[in-house]
């Protein structure tokens, strides 16, 4: 099961702001953000998400549906 938290690093860790529970040796994806959080990285990091939602050819018959 994917689980995403919130850390900062500090002196070259990883520090979790929450108590998490990993066994030794998990892996893990870690995604920096910038410190000042500016529209252009949230607009990129939304971007992607939402056309994977709007831009899927399953969901033209809703469209059609709304044309009759």
């Amino acid at each position: 099961m994917l689980q995403t938290v919130w850390a900062e690093v500090r002196n070259g860790h990883i520090r979790p702001f929450e108590r998490v529970a990993f066994p030794e040796g998990a892996k893990a994806i870690v995604t920096f953000i910038p410190d000042k959080m500016d529209e252009r990285f949230w607009l990129f990091a939304s971007q992607r998400s939402l056309a994977d939602v709007w831009e899927n050819e399953e969901d033209d018959i809703y469209a059609n549906l709304l044309q009759e």
